[in-house]
């Protein structure tokens, strides 16, 4: 069936949630799986507030400091449950997009991932990484909620 999963994760606990049961799937279908972080790129303008102060040296530094953390820790469930694990991270406008490419340059055949239940105006204004990802992709996503 699934041989190779990505697990996207931005660092929340939620995001981790679906990290641990991609992880546990992984493990009952013998497959492998690839942690992955999508680092915003740096912009002057942003609403973003650790952009508003930081040059692009600063933020990228914390950026992929941040990035390896969160990484790790899903390098770190994986080990536990004996679950071979690779990892990346890469720097994008829009992380949905990151997310798919990462799914296809892999070949991965399957992405699980979270999503935040945003509803109203947060949905509007914030988007749904999930929700486009879903869209976007060719790959089939398991959503953890």
């Amino acid at each position: 069936m699934f041989k190779y999963i990505l697990l996207p994760t931005d660092g929340s606990e939620l995001s981790m949630g679906a990290v641990r049961q991609g992880t546990k799937l992984a493990k009952l279908l013998g497959a492998r799986v690839h942690a992955f972080h999508a680092i915003p790129a740096f912009h002057t303008f942003t609403y973003v507030t650790e952009l508003l102060e930081a040059t692009r040296e600063e933020y990228n530094a914390q950026a992929v400091a941040r990035a390896e953390r969160y990484l790790a820790a899903v390098r770190d469930i994986a080990k536990a449950e004996g679950v071979p694990c690779d990892s990346s991270h890469a720097v994008c406008d829009d992380p949905y997009e990151a997310i798919v490419e990462e799914a296809q340059k892999r070949g991965c055949d399957l992405i699980v991932m979270a999503s935040h239940g945003r509803r109203g105006a947060k949905a509007v204004l914030l988007g749904s990484e999930t929700l486009k990802v879903l869209t976007h992709s060719k790959v089939p996503v398991l959503v953890y909620r």
